[in-house]
């Protein structure tokens, strides 16, 4: 799928990326609006949006009925909220078009929907309850308050964030890291100062605040194409998502999972503006 999408750029010169969004707890009209604007804006892309306005965390989407729901697209962006769809055949059938070779880029409640079983604790791989996190490469079931996140590069080489600075997020929510499987390369953490919360005051009216760490922006090779999977858990306020900051960091993953991201951090002649 890939290298058919790669051989179409020379006569379209547009990469046409499906964004998947909808579901519990976000504003996800306006960062729907927000993420097509700002990919569309820095690189030669068509965005196709299926937004689905549910607020609950049961919300599906009609497109995954169809088993070549991926077709004619060269990479989906994943930004759902659904953690209480379960259906083990609606889910194999997302996961299916990024084992045959779809790439994928995973956003912030991306990584809590289509959760089953014991899912607080670490899956086995291969086990029934793995297959989303083994897509995504990290697992992550929980967040902390909506506080100031401090990130930081820990790859800083990578041309995903080659040259980028690091920055201090506004209110947002750190996802822990249950684990992170093998095949994932780290590229950004989060530092995030939590305030007792009240239970833990209740315990001891002097609880002091503590800082969580956690991996907020990765790299995954999945399934036996070893798809090219980019995420980032940030992005739940809008004021993120419109950030340029965080915008060019979204479009170089997309671009590393297409193919198309020089070393040195730009797009490639493909696809540059």
């Amino acid at each position: 799928m890939l290298a058919f999408a790669v051989n179409t750029f020379a006569a379209e010169k547009k990469l046409k990326v499906l964004l998947v969004a909808g579901g519990c707890c976000h504003d996800y009209e306006a960062q729907t609006k927000l993420l097509k604007d700002g990919i569309e804006k820095r690189i030669s892309a068509d965005v196709t949006v299926v937004f689905n306005p549910s607020k609950g965390t049961d919300t599906r989407f009609e497109i995954y009925e169809s088993d070549d729901w991926a077709e004619g697209y060269d990479v989906v962006i994943h930004d759902e909220c659904s953690a209480a769809v379960t259906e083990k055949p609606y889910v194999e059938r997302i996961l299916a078009a990024h084992q045959s070779g779809v790439p994928a880029v995973n956003l912030h409640c991306a990584m809590h929907s289509y959760r089953w079983g014991d899912y607080r604790q670490p899956v086995a791989p291969g086990a029934d309850n793995a297959g989303w996190y083994e897509m995504i490469g990290v697992q992550s079931t929980a967040h902390g308050p909506k506080t100031p996140i401090d990130l930081s590069f820990e790859s800083g080489d990578h041309p995903i964030v080659k040259g980028l600075q690091p920055w201090k997020t506004i209110d947002e929510e750190l996802y822990n890291n249950v684990q992170v499987f093998s095949g994932t390369s780290v590229l950004v953490r989060g530092d995030q100062e939590q305030p007792p919360n009240r239970r833990q005051l209740k315990q001891n009216p002097d609880a002091k605040p503590t800082k969580a760490t956690a991996v907020v922006g990765w790299t995954n090779l999945y399934g036996p194409k070893e798809t090219r999977i980019f995420s980032t858990s940030l992005g739940h306020q809008n004021g993120t998502v419109k950030d340029d900051r965080y915008l060019d960091f979204v479009v170089r993953g997309l671009l590393w999972a297409t193919d198309h991201l020089q070393d040195d951090g730009s797009p490639s002649d493909a696809v540059a503006k």
